[in-house]
C-alpha cells in the first residue's frame, strides 16, 4: 500500500483527532446507543413466530451480504485490501480458517455460513426455499442489503473503509450476545433441537475483529488518497442502513403484538 508520511507529530495528532471523530460517529449512532429490538429479544420473550421472522430476515441479510462482500473484493484499492476481502468472502462460502487465514484452509459445503443458518432454521420448520432470497425480505431488510452493496462495496475506498469500520464496531457492540441470550431462552423453553453455532461463531469472531480495529483504522488513514469526510459519511450512512433493518424488525413485532 502507498502511505502518507506519519513521521511528524502534527500528523500523528491528526490521526488522534480523526480516530476520535470516527469513534464518535459510531458510539453515538442510534443503532449502537439503543436498539429496542435486540434489547427486547434478549429478554427471551420471543415466541416461535417471532423467532421465525427474525430467522428469515436475518437469512436474507446474511445471504445477500455475500453480494456486498464480492463487490468489496472487486473494488479493493490494493492487493492487501483485495486479500482481506477474500478472507471474509471465502470463509462465508465455506473455506475454513487455518491459523487465522483461509490460505491453506479447507472448503466444505457445510462450513458455509448460510448452511449453518439452514441447520438452525430446521427445528423452526423453515427450509431452504424459505430463506435467504430477496423475495423473502421486507422493505427495511432489502434497504439495508442494498445499502451494503452501495456503501460497504463502494468503489470509493474512503467510503468503503468507513462502512467497514462502522460495521465492525456495530457487530462488536453486543447485538450478537443479545440475540444469543434470547435464543438460548427460547431453546430451553420450547425448542431443544435448536443449533446455535451460527450465532455463537459470529459473536466470537467479532470479539476477535474488535481487537484489530485501531490498526485497520490507522492503515486506512495513512493510505494515499484517503478522505476523512467521505470515510465518516460512509460510516454514518451504513449505520443508518443497519438501523433501518432493526427498526423494521421492531416495527413488525409491535404491529403483530398490537
Amino acid at each position: 500500500m502507498e502511505h502518507r508520511s506519519s513521521e511528524h507529530k502534527g500528523e500523528a495528532m491528526d490521526f488522534e483527532t480523526f480516530r476520535a471523530r470516527a469513534e464518535d460517529v459510531v458510539a453515538h449512532h442510534a443503532v449502537v446507543v439503543s436498539n429496542p429490538y435486540t434489547t427486547w429479544f434478549a429478554k427471551g420473550e420471543a415466541n416461535r413466530d417471532e423467532v421465525r421472522h427474525l430467522t428469515v430476515q436475518f437469512s436474507v441479510f446474511s445471504h445477500l451480504f455475500v453480494e456486498a462482500q464480492l463487490r468489496k473484493v472487486i473494488n479493493a484499492a490494493d492487493r492487501d485490501g483485495y486479500r482481506a476481502g477474500k478472507e471474509i468472502l471465502l470463509n462465508e462460502l465455506g473455506v475454513t480458517f487455518a491459523g487465522g487465514t483461509v490460505d491453506g484452509g479447507t472448503f466444505r459445503f457445510g462450513a458455509a455460513h448460510f448452511e449453518w443458518l439452514l441447520k438452525f432454521a430446521e427445528p423452526l420448520g423453515l427450509s431452504f426455499t424459505d430463506l435467504g432470497k430477496r423475495r423473502h425480505g421486507t422493505a427495511s431488510t432489502l434497504f439495508f442489503c442494498d445499502e451494503l452493496v452501495r456503501i460497504y462495496g463502494s468503489e470509493d475506498a474512503s467510503v468503503a473503509e468507513g462502512a467497514s469500520y462502522a460495521v465492525e464496531h456495530w457487530a462488536a457492540a453486543g447485538f450478537w450476545k443479545e440475540l444469543i441470550a434470547g435464543l438460548e431462552a427460547f431453546k430451553a423453553r420450547e425448542c431443544p433441537g435448536l443449533a446455535l453455532g451460527f450465532w455463537t461463531f459470529h459473536d466470537a469472531l467479532e470479539d476477535q475483529h474488535a481487537a484489530h480495529t485501531e490498526d485497520e483504522l490507522r492503515e486506512a488513514f495513512e493510505t494515499d488518497g484517503f478522505d476523512e469526510a467521505r470515510f465518516l459519511r460512509g460510516a454514518s450512512e451504513i449505520l443508518d442502513g443497519v438501523h433501518a433493518f432493526w427498526r423494521g424488525l421492531d416495527d413488525d413485532r409491535r404491529t403483530v403484538a398490537g
